[in-house]
């Protein structure tokens, strides 16, 4: 399954530990980059995080952030019993030897511990979160592989289209051959002494040998067909055809160099513009 490198998720979830949300997204990178943005009560899962997102994506600049708001019973505010009862033992006490003691009630919330919040489940929290997380990435890798598909529709037209400038470029062959012979004739003619027996034969075959391309067409044609299986193969593919654009390139770039016709010149460019667009699309793959 061809996937693309960017992508976005975004999901939610009200659980008994409260309302948590995460977001998934990434840009492209040569490699996987993860970064993890946790409120402080899951600050402990950012290993986990990590691991999750390792298991499932192969590369990309990928961000999960999570927010969370805890249940409204969380933000209520406790009374500490014992902490209390502890306090009025210990004014009762002091009374009797301070009968001018009061006791100022605003201060008294202040104290520590008299006051506390629920108890936090944290490891239902915890699981509430990775499980968001797993639902999150299932989103993520969905848009990635529509994007994907995308990408691997335009990847197999510019293929064919190098294809059949290939098959230009064989069908071209012959004439240019014939036109290279015909030029050498026409040299040779022009020499004040007759040429050397054979001389043509041996002029025009290393002519010859100087622009001939068959070896580049096969190269593109072979490389065309490696292209095709790999967009076929049910894995992260974008470094193979990265590596394969530069193969596709060099033996452009000879085929260029090589071209003694216009026609046939013509044809590498357009090649070498197929390449670069199939290189600019390979980029954003996984």
């Amino acid at each position: 399954m061809i996937r693309s490198m960017t992508a976005y998720a975004n999901t939610e979830s009200t659980t008994p530990q409260g309302w948590l949300a995460c977001e998934v997204r990434a840009v492209n990178s040569r490699f996987l980059e993860v970064g993890v943005r946790l409120p402080d009560e899951l600050r402990a899962l950012e290993p986990q995080v990590r691991e999750h997102v390792a298991a499932r994506l192969a590369r990309g600049k990928v961000d999960a952030t999570f927010r969370y708001r805890p249940p409204a019973a969380a933000s209520d505010l406790l009374l500490d019993e014992r902490t209390a009862a502890q306090l009025a033992t210990v004014a009762g006490a002091l009374k009797d030897n301070f009968p001018q003691l009061a006791t100022d009630f605003a201060a008294l919330l202040d104290w520590p511990g008299l006051l506390v919040k629920p108890e936090l489940d944290q490891a239902g929290l915890a699981q509430a979160a990775l499980a968001l997380l797993d639902r999150s990435l299932d989103e993520f890798i969905a848009g990635r592989s529509r994007e994907g598909e995308k990408l691997a529709t335009a990847l197999r037209e510019r293929l064919d289209g190098i294809e059949r400038t290939v098959a230009e470029v064989r069908t071209l062959l012959p004439d240019v051959r014939a036109a290279l012979r015909a030029k050498l004739e026409s040299r040779l003619a022009d020499l004040a002494q007759s040429a050397e027996p054979g001389r043509l034969e041996q002029e025009l075959v290393l002519q010859l040998s100087r622009i001939d391309v068959d070896e580049e067409l096969d190269r593109l044609a072979a490389h065309v067909g490696e292209a095709r299986r790999i967009l076929a193969l049910d894995e992260p593919v974008g470094r193979r055809l990265d590596f394969l654009m530069q193969e596709f390139n060099r033996e452009a770039n000879t085929l260029a160099s090589k071209s003694v016709d216009q026609r046939a010149t013509r044809a590498a460019v357009d090649l070498k513009v197929l390449i670069e667009q199939m290189r600019e699309q390979v980029q954003n793959l996984e």
